[in-house]
């Protein structure tokens, strides 16, 4: 079912799931065990975005995509998915939220980033790794011994044009885009390259139906009746930031079995890791140690674990793990039961970006949202505003679960290895496509919350949940989806880094 954009500015949320359901090709009789408590038109956070709506509707798919699955492989009906909207919210800000032994979220931006002027406007700036920071500093001409201030940035961006900037920033290791107007993006010849449903599930290769028996179609292991919905799925990650581990994130919630792969050689970011890891094992391997003693056993280990997955997430940038020989094809070729491959990505796969690397700030940023979301706010913006949560981020993590269940679905049904794709770039275009709030409508009107968003003390205390972790203990928002009998939720508890052994909890039949 295809719905011309304009049709969607009048859509609910279950209008949402029913047109993203349908896109998937999922059974459409799941859609009556779903439950939207809240599902209305009108501002729901301080923004001129529908992101109430993208936030229940993102969680709600994923949830009763994980349900279907639940509900084939025992062969039953569909159990009841409920998602409050104002859970679904509370989740969509959850690495915010928390609070580690009591004190609040770490500051997640790096020192030198943000919004910085330009001859021509502005661009904006990703810190948060060492890497992107060296490589900006190196760009401006400034000295990359930790000197520099935020100011010397400043002074140092007002030399530049704003594309210019973009382009040598990209080209040598930072991350930084332009601030543009959505003509501006529209312009670009990546905007038309980017496919307008957010997300897109291609076969790659067949299985010899190991995977697909009855009772076992998705995992080697069945869930047992009234036990969590994926349970003996088995998942291997390689992803940072948000939006791939809210993926992995998402099914460790509904009982697979993550393995959240991270190098030794790579910067962490463990204020966003304390959130995003929950539900997970850890283990640290190193892809590129060719000169150390046993060279390459880190690989062959991924490789194993990869021969025996069912889903295979990464959210690296495009290119980089094929190049290390982990193609989705090439990890197709090595699984003979199918696997799911599900890509992350900032501007999808297709297109002169294609290949860029980026975050939800700065596809904010380069595609109009920050400007068309100043312009609605008005009272002296400097011509950009973010939205209120990191909004791309958080619904493509959703859909990407969403749509490795619907791959799933597939390959239990006909086999075969399936990659999905999802982009940050094609959350946005769905967003936009929602329409947005009249003017300052959506910041007066979000809930009477005016425009500032409640902080996790002034929330409701039944949204979180207080568990002991690897680091102290943990006051975290709850996972918003309620599936009767099911009970999502995770079992495991965040740790420091490569604290698990790389092997599977379940034996494979």
């Amino acid at each position: 079912m295809a719905h011309p954009d304009k049709l969607r500015t009048e859509y609910t949320a279950k209008d949402f799931v029913r047109e993203v359901w349908a896109q998937l090709d999922l059974p459409s009789s799941a859609l009556d065990a779903l439950s939207l408590p809240g599902d209305e038109q009108g501002p729901a956070v301080p923004s001129s975005f529908k992101i109430g709506l993208l936030a229940q509707g993102a969680i709600a798919t994923s949830a009763l995509a994980a349900a279907s699955v639940y509900a084939a492989r025992n062969e039953r009906s569909v159990p009841k998915v409920i998602v409050p909207l104002h859970h679904a919210l509370a989740e969509f800000r959850s690495e915010r939220l928390y609070r580690l032994n009591g004190e609040p979220t770490p500051h997640l931006w790096g020192p030198l980033g943000g919004l910085h002027p330009t001859r021509d406007g502005h661009i904006r700036i990703h810190d948060n790794f060492p890497n992107h920071q060296q490589g900006i500093l190196r760009v401006l001409g400034l000295p990359q011994d930790g000197s520099a201030t935020r100011e010397d940035v400043t002074k140092a961006t007002r030399e530049w044009n704003k594309v210019d900037l973009e382009t040598a920033a990209l080209e040598n290791g930072a991350c930084a885009y332009a601030l543009r107007s959505y003509e501006e993006w529209d312009a670009l010849p990546q905007a038309p390259a980017i496919d307008p449903f957010p997300i897109s599930i291609r076969r790659i290769g067949d299985s010899d139906g190991t995977a697909t028996a009855p009772r076992s179609s998705v995992a080697a292991t069945p869930p047992r009746d009234g036990d969590k919905c994926l349970r003996g799925l088995r998942v291997l990650e390689l992803s940072r930031v948000i939006a791939a581990p809210v993926a992995g994130r998402t099914l460790a919630a509904h009982g697979a079995d993550v393995l959240w792969v991270t190098s030794p050689k790579l910067p962490a970011l463990p204020a966003l890791d304390i959130d995003t890891s929950r539900g997970k094992r850890t283990i640290q391997l190193d892809l590129d140690d060719d000169d150390a003693e046993g060279a390459g056993k880190d690989k062959e280990t991924l490789l194993e674990l990869a021969t025996t997955c069912d889903v295979f997430i990464q959210g690296y940038r495009p290119g980089s793990l094929a190049a290390r020989g982990l193609s989705p094809e090439a990890l197709a070729s090595r699984n003979p039961g199918g696997i799911v491959v599900g890509n992350m990505s900032a501007f999808g796969p297709k297109g002169p970006w294609a290949g860029r690397r980026g975050f939800d700030s700065l596809v904010q940023t380069c595609s109009g949202m920050n400007m068309s979301e100043a312009a609605h706010y008005g009272a002296g913006e400097e011509g950009a505003r973010p939205t209120p949560c990191q909004a791309l981020d958080h619904a493509a993590g959703y859909f990407l679960a969403a749509g490795i269940c619907a791959a799933l679905h597939r390959r239990a049904a006909d086999g075969g290895s399936y990659v999905v794709d999802v982009s940050l770039a094609g959350v946005m275009i769905y967003l936009r496509s929602l329409g947005q709030y009249e003017g300052r409508s959506g910041f007066e009107g979000a809930g009477g919350g005016g425009v500032d968003l409640p902080s996790a003390v002034e929330m409701d205390p039944g949204l979180f949940e207080t568990r002991r972790t690897g680091f102290g203990e943990l006051r975290g928002v709850r996972h918003s989806a309620a599936v009767d009998g099911c009970a999502p939720g995770w079992d495991e508890m965040p740790r420091p880094l490569g604290s698990d052994s790389p092997v599977w909890l379940l034996p494979r039949n």
